[in-house]
């Protein structure tokens, strides 16, 4: 629950600031930057479609945030993918300028997600119009996906990070 009553931490106490945007020091200017541990998570693909060709980390998060966005906030492929540009412009802002500065590194892309994430994903592609102008990048999406044997999700554990873009997990979001 949300108070608007200011807080002061202990002196054992600890502050957890959880967000893409957290490690943006005009978010924690106030704290010294010694008592400041910052940790940076990003789904950083490993995949490869063959020896010469990868799999961009950006259509990892595009096809993560489709599932998520779908799920939380009833928003089709189509609008997702209208504002994906603004996205990745507010990333090389506001973001990845910032990746640097932490501490730690954790990358949070799972081997067999993209398997997973198919069956959630290729219902919100097949939907979007084939005039609407997000068409060209839903038939790149579900082309890509050919490469993929779709593989049921009951099998991921409910504390898996993969359960925060298809839900059934145990963490409240």
């Amino acid at each position: 629950m949300r108070s608007s009553v200011p807080k002061k931490l202990g002196e054992q106490d600890i502050l957890v600031i959880e967000g893409i945007h957290c490690l943006n020091p005009k978010l924690t200017r106030q704290l010294n930057d010694e008592n400041k541990f910052k940790i940076y998570i990003s789904a950083l693909t490993q995949l490869n479609v063959d020896e010469h060709n990868r799999i961009p980390t950006t259509d990892g998060r595009l096809i993560r945030r489709l599932v998520r966005d779908a799920k939380t906030r009833g928003a089709s492929a189509t609008q997702t993918i209208g504002m994906w540009q603004s996205v990745r412009r507010g990333e090389e802002k506001n973001i990845f300028p910032f990746q640097e500065e932490a501490d730690v590194m954790f990358n949070s892309s799972l081997i067999y997600e993209l398997a997973v994430l198919k069956q959630y994903v290729e219902p919100l592609l097949f939907g979007v119009d084939k005039s609407a102008p997000e068409y060209a990048e839903a038939k790149r999406l579900l082309k890509f996906f050919d490469y993929f044997v779709g593989i049921g999700s009951e099998s991921v554990p409910t504390n898996s990070l993969l359960r925060e873009f298809i839900g059934g997990g145990c963490f409240q979001i």
